[in-house]
């Protein structure tokens, strides 16, 4: 983690500590004050405070959202004895804490995989660079790497990917995401002409692409797998009721067969930030819609 990525901040009795963390990590250091959360909480990707949790807990409790997003965050005694990860452990708390050991500093994880000496998902997808497409899977992965060796499977792009819920899948770090729906029989040069024309577009490049997605009704499809693969891109298939939470969409056709869309909700289902930044354009008979 980049140090100017992390904040260190202190009640004024623990700033000599603070200063000397913040100077370590390379960090910034703002001293405390009751508003100071608030304004930072979404604009580093860490938080160290040299204070009691407590007062750490009450300020965080009603700014997270989710451990995708929110920022990890640490808690130091004044006499930088320990650091206690309170948010975020797999997301790069607990890789800080140790890190902290430099200062001769004892990390405190409480985070299960860690106090079995094995790795998390999202610990593997940072160490490698990867990140978990279907995030619901880490879950019962994690509780799985617990009790027994999980296999690993490594697939060499281009690609199609069919995992089931308990089957995390990672990819190549990407910022967007791209949703695409399709009639029956479509060809391959359809699917490539619609993806190209639509990322024309929107002015991103094939290589910023992290997944593309679409219906499992369309699994079978294979003009729309061919025309994936031949843009180099990583294709996964998103479950019904996944795209039932997807969030608000454009009106579609696929209410006919059930769907709230295909473009749009697959790309946000399978996008981290849940932004979408173009609302789904018709190909003849593609649809694509892009988000992050």
């Amino acid at each position: 983690m980049n140090g100017k990525e992390v904040l260190v901040t202190a009640l004024p009795h623990g700033m000599g500590a603070a200063r000397k963390v913040a100077s370590f990590l390379g960090a910034d250091f703002v001293p405390y004050d009751p508003g100071l959360f608030d304004r930072v909480f979404s604009q580093y990707r860490a938080i160290v405070a040299v204070m009691a949790a407590g007062i750490v807990v009450r300020k965080i409790s009603l700014l997270t959202t989710s451990k995708w997003s929110d920022p990890a965050v640490i808690v130091i005694t004044q006499d930088l004895r320990y650091a206690v990860p309170l948010l975020g452990g797999h997301h790069g708390a607990n890789a800080l804490a140790q890190e902290l050991g430099g200062l001769g500093i004892t990390p405190v994880i409480t985070t299960a995989t860690e106090n079995s000496g094995k790795e998390a998902v999202e610990v593997v997808g940072t160490r490698l660079g990867y990140e978990v497409v279907n995030r619901e899977s880490t879950k019962p992965v994690n509780t799985a790497i617990l009790s027994a060796p999980v296999p690993v499977f490594s697939v060499e792009g281009p690609a199609m990917v069919i995992a089931g819920q308990k089957v995390a899948v990672l990819v190549k770090k990407g910022e967007y995401f791209v949703g695409i729906g399709c009639r029956k029989d479509i060809t391959r040069e359809e699917i490539e002409k619609a993806i190209q024309s639509a990322l024309d577009l929107a002015g991103i490049p094939c290589d910023e692409v992290m997944v593309y997605a679409s219906t499992t009704m369309k699994s079978h499809e294979s003009g729309l797998i061919e025309g994936v693969r031949g843009v180099g891109g990583v294709l996964v298939f998103v479950p019904d009721d996944v795209l039932m939470d997807a969030g608000r969409v454009s009106m579609s056709e696929a209410t006919r067969i059930g769907l709230p869309g295909v473009a749009e909700p697959c790309a946000l289902a399978v996008s981290r930030k849940k932004e979408l930044i173009m609302e789904k354009q018709v190909y003849g008979g593609v649809t694509i819609a892009i988000a992050r």
